[in-house]
């Protein structure tokens, strides 16, 4: 996927401490894409953290442009609220 991150996002990204390698390793090969209001999307997946503790790592993403645009990133320990059983 091609992408761009936005500025949010950038600093987000480096304010909450995650990886770049990681938000690329979400938006490449997502364990689940949920569909967001405005047509945004979600690419997840549940990623073991330094600390060996399993976030959810949520990529919020503008893709019906091209690139994509990263528009914020996050963790979160509650995978149960997010995660959509299929």
């Amino acid at each position: 996927m091609r992408y761009t991150i936005s500025r949010h996002a950038r600093t987000e990204i480096e304010r909450r401490g995650i990886a770049l390698s990681l938000v690329g390793d979400v938006l490449e090969n997502p364990q689940q894409i949920v569909q967001e209001r405005n047509g945004r999307k979600v690419y997840q997946s549940q990623v073991k953290f330094d600390n060996g503790k399993i976030f959810l790592l949520r990529v919020i993403v503008a893709d019906d442009v091209d690139p994509a645009v990263v528009i914020t990133v996050y963790r979160t320990s509650k995978i149960e609220k997010y995660w959509r059983q299929t």
